[in-house]
């Protein structure tokens, strides 16, 4: 499949059409962000009443439209209690951080679980979250045990930690696995052991060698021999091709080497986000609202899925990446997220009040390969959207 390079940090009409609006955007997205934070309460006030005590939101059923949930071990089970965290944050309701609590409890005991690659998003969302705002330092202790969990799937020789114990792969890495590096990266900081960070910056490190193709998109899965470290296979499991852009993926990883360059300030992770923003701004397949397809090689372009996870993620990432570059790069970043939630806010993406089983957005697409999850709500969509909104308010200030 043929790719046109990017050049890195040249304006594209869209980004010189997007950047022309942003002032007058301002007022009536801070404006839409408060109302569209003001739905998500009483949506999420709705959906604490209608979910089993014993179990966390995940999405909705493509069979009959029920609402999909799943027990502690689904790698998802941290968004839920962690956007109510977002939720009291803003609202200061305190039944909001009583059903974060609640359902706190059910993850808890995945602190321990050294089968995942995924403890970043299960513990930190929650746990992270909860520290921040309360200071508790038993939240603390439940994290320091979790980035001590994750640290075990590290495996100095390929550099990586290992994403999945199944199928046929040797030593699987995923470019999701750049979102859980900062639990370990808080781990460090919080208990001045710096084993955790090293992991995490060595995990960075070596994805940027193997993961990501000339024009800085990226593969999903790169399968490692665990003896020698070579790279064994590069593949996709959720996008279309072993070739191809999956959306999500290059959200990821936009927002992991974001994340990267705030906790280290090493540079390399800087120019790397930089780089990805670009090929994702600058795509030719990217449509005019900003909002993906779920894959950016998708062959029904332009009647292909839209993925809203990919855009939520990505717009949280470039509000912040906006504050760590030059002026005029940083205002293209700010723009271009600004015309994201914009689009996320309209009526094409944001569910009515009482519908979606709850769920804040709709139109995700989970693993169109695999057909699941497919034009559905879902639950990290939600998250990274209402973290997209508090950014944007705290920061446009």
């Amino acid at each position: 499949m043929k790719r046109k390079l990017i050049i890195p940090l040249l304006l594209s009409a869209l980004s010189l059409q997007t950047f022309a609006q942003v002032g007058k955007a301002n007022k009536a997205l801070l404006k839409q962000a408060d109302e569209t934070l003001q739905f998500a309460a009483r949506q999420y006030k709705l959906m604490a009443a209608h979910v089993p005590d014993s179990v966390l939101p995940r999405t909705t059923n493509t069979k009959n439209g029920s609402l999909q949930t799943s027990s502690s071990t689904w790698w998802t089970s941290g968004f839920y209690p962690g956007t109510n965290w977002y939720l009291f944050e803003y609202t200061k309701d305190p039944a909001f951080k009583a059903e974060a609590l609640k359902r706190m409890a059910l993850v808890e005991k995945e602190k321990n679980n050294k089968g995942t690659h995924d403890l970043g998003f299960m513990m930190y969302c929650p746990f992270g979250n909860a520290y921040r705002i309360t200071k508790d330092p038993a939240y603390k202790a439940v994290l320091l045990t979790s980035a001590a969990s994750l640290s075990t799937r590290f495996n100095p020789t390929v550099g990586c930690i290992k994403s999945w114990d199944h199928g046929t792969w040797k030593f699987p890495v995923i470019i999701d696995n750049m979102m859980n590096l900062e639990l370990l990266t808080w781990a460090t900081k919080a208990s001045g052991d710096k084993k955790f960070a090293q992991i995490a910056k060595t995990h960075a490190n070596t994805t940027i060698k193997h993961h990501f193709r000339p024009d800085y998109s990226s593969y999903h899965v790169i399968d490692y021999d665990p003896a020698t470290g070579a790279v064994l296979q590069k593949k996709t499991h959720q996008g279309y091709a072993d070739s191809s852009a999956w959306s999500r993926g290059q959200a990821w990883g936009l927002y992991g080497y974001t994340m990267m360059y705030r906790e280290t300030k090493d540079k390399n992770y800087l120019e790397q986000a930089r780089h990805i923003a670009e090929y994702i701004l600058h795509n030719p397949n990217m449509p005019e609202d900003l909002v993906p397809y779920w894959d950016y090689n998708a062959p029904n372009i332009p009647n292909a899925l839209r993925d809203v996870s990919a855009a939520a993620v990505a717009a949280s990432a470039l509000l912040e990446l906006s504050k760590y570059t030059d002026k005029a790069t940083g205002n293209r970043y700010w723009a271009a997220a600004e015309k994201m939630l914009t689009s996320l806010c309209s009526p094409a993406y944001l569910a009515k009040e009482g519908e979606n089983n709850d769920f804040i957005l709709m139109h995700s697409v989970g693993s169109l390969p695999h057909n699941s999850e497919v034009d559905v709500p879902l639950t990290y969509a939600d998250y990274y959207f209402v973290e997209a909104l508090l950014r944007y308010k705290q920061w446009a200030k």
